[in-house]
């Protein structure tokens, strides 16, 4: 994995500089506002000024941490234990740094060596690590609950030690919330205010719950609160911004309303904070989920100019470009995501955006790989990404890859499939067979999509596809003799079946265009079945006679009544005359 490494030379050159009169509170106070540059000049002084503090070492350490500066981090972890041999909480620091690299006996190793160097009423070095469970660990979505766990059994003795530690009642919340336990997370909330009332974080945590329940007005009520304790606090402008952009996806009708406000009330986050390069990525990373392509390429372009510019930029770009129809850029710009990004970086919706970039500039094999990755990925990415394969199968006229792209998608949705993925699976298959390609498992395989399908809607209360009716009865009746007298039946079941689910409602004027093809065969096919099968001659011209009432061209009733009819009329030829 490429890691990113900060400048983490410890002190200013000037002395006399006011950072200096600058506390550890007050660094910590910036880190939890998320003003890490300020909080960053602040800590990289007090290291020099006030030394025999091992928390300055830590707080150092813990921002770069949140700026996904892992080694950087680790240099200063080690510069503090160097300086603190007995530093609990710079061993936290290692340990949460060996986490997210996903080195778990490092990890495992660091927490216990500070455990053993935490005093019995200390709660900062418990604090920590619970926080350390909490951060999303490379290309996650979520907390893992094994890992929320983890974290709440470290808050919990970091309660005993201290229980008038606001902050673990904080932290508690957000593990419990991270499980999605309500009633604990709320309760845990409410216990840091009442320890602590000015602590605009818990407001904000408060927020988020209500907003993460749908009920986005209390959210925003939430953040407002924290606001009136401190006006200038960063983070309630930026979960204001992530609850307006989620109520914008739930409301349509407010859509436009507050996917402004939401991006207004990120501008403000911004103002508020330092508009570091990091600050920037993130609000980049809103951007993107709120569909403002063209803003994020402004910021990536932003970006690029820095000369520390991290190369997820090139990330945003590919993205921007891609949704503001650029397309050869786009893919230039998430080639070099690609080349210059360690693995451990890559998100399936990168290798997503990588394969629609592929198509739109014609390299359609190269992105049917990348799509499949995305789908093999992210199960959430299986329906976008097969779409998109299909519809390049489709463009071949490929029916044979379609069919099968469809039954790719079908397996990895595992049982949560649409339904009409099955006809459609099942119509591509039944295309795929031809002279061609006689293969008999074809057909096989697309009665057995057009039945599990229908299986389906049956047993979800629904009515049968008729589509896939049809096409069941056009596969039964490829068993049959090429000697119409030995007609057996096996479409039979199938045509009757649509007939008793489109006839009683058909009107010819109101019918869809299948509607007045499929009914007018299975009239047919039963005209056909009556005149060879039951010797019912009168049957059949029925039959006959509906079908050519909705399709007059229709071929089987043409023959019936322009051959087959004008046969039987004819006069049978007089005999020969005998010749001696």
């Amino acid at each position: 994995m490429i890691r990113k490494i900060a400048t983490v030379a410890l002190g200013l050159a000037c002395i006399g500089s006011s950072v200096f009169a600058q506390s550890l509170a007050d660094a910590k106070k910036a880190i939890d506002a998320e003003k890490y540059q300020k909080a960053k000049e602040m800590l990289k002084n007090l290291t020099v000024t006030q030394a025999k503090d091992d928390e300055t070492f830590f707080q150092l350490g813990w921002v770069y941490l949140l700026q996904d500066y892992i080694d950087s981090a680790k240099i200063v972890f080690n510069k503090g234990i160097a300086a603190h041999p007995k530093s609990a909480l710079n061993y936290i620091g290692l340990g949460a740094a060996a986490r997210l690299s996903k080195d778990n006996a490092g990890a495992t190793s660091n927490f216990n060596t500070a455990m053993g160097f935490t005093g019995k009423k200390e709660s900062t070095p418990w604090l920590y690590m619970g926080k350390s469970y909490l951060m999303l660990l490379p290309n996650t979505k979520a907390i893992a609950t094994d890992d929320a766990d983890k974290a709440i059994a470290a808050l919990e003795k970091g309660k005993l030690a201290n229980a008038k530690d606001a902050e673990v009642a904080l932290e508690l919340g957000n593990a419990y919330r991270s499980k999605r336990e309500t009633s604990p997370a709320y309760n845990n909330y409410n216990l840091a205010l009442e320890l602590d009332p000015k602590l605009p974080g818990a407001r904000v945590a408060q927020g988020v719950l209500f907003s993460n329940a749908r009920n986005f007005e209390d959210g925003i009520k939430e953040y407002q609160e924290a606001l009136k304790i401190d006006p200038n606090y960063g983070p309630a402008y930026r979960e204001w911004a992530e609850t307006a952009k989620n109520w914008s996806f739930e409301n349509r009708a407010l859509a436009v309303e507050k996917i402004n406000e939401a991006v207004e009330k990120y501008k403000k986050y911004l103002d508020l904070t330092d508009k570091s390069d990091e600050t920037l990525m993130r609000y980049a990373d809103f951007l993107i989920s709120a569909g403002k392509y063209e803003e994020l390429q402004e910021i990536a372009a932003q970006l690029a100019k820095s000369a520390g510019a991290n190369v997820r930029v090139w990330r945003y770009l590919g993205y921007a470009a891609f949704e503001n129809k650029k397309y050869q850029q786009g893919r230039e710009a998430i080639n070099n995501w690609f080349s210059k990004a360690g693995p451990n970086r890559i998100l399936p919706r990168d290798y997503f955006y990588r394969g629609r970039l592929e198509v739109a500039t014609q390299d359609t094999t190269a992105a049917v790989e990348s799509l499949k990755k995305a789908a093999d990925l992210d199960s959430t990415m299986v329906e976008p990404a097969f779409n998109e394969i299909i519809n390049i199968h489709k463009a071949r006229k490929d029916y044979l890859s379609t069919a099968r792209s469809y039954e790719g998608m079908i397996e990895r949705l595992r049982g949560q499939s649409p339904i009409v993925n099955y006809i459609y699976q099942g119509i591509y298959y039944y295309n795929s067979f031809s002279s061609k390609n006689p293969d008999s498992t074809l057909l096989i395989k697309a009665d057995s999509a057009f039945s599990r399908g229908n299986q389906k809607l049956i047993a979800a209360g629904g009515k049968p596809n008729g589509d896939a009716l049809i096409y069941r009865g056009r596969i039964a009746n490829i068993k049959e003799s090429n000697d119409a007298t030995q007609l057996v039946g096996y479409a039979k079941p199938f045509y009757d079946k649509y007939i008793e689910l489109v006839e009683p409602t058909f009107n010819l004027e109101k019918a869809s265009r299948t509607e007045k093809i499929y009914l007018p065969e299975a009239y047919a096919y039963n005209g056909r079945y009556a005149l060879y099968h039951d010797k019912d001659e009168a049957k059949a011209e029925e039959f006959y006679n509906k079908a050519k009432a909705i399709d007059p061209a229709n071929r089987s009733a043409d023959w019936f009544f322009n051959t087959y009819k004008k046969a039987a009329a004819a006069p049978a030829p007089a005999p020969k005359k005998a010749t001696k």
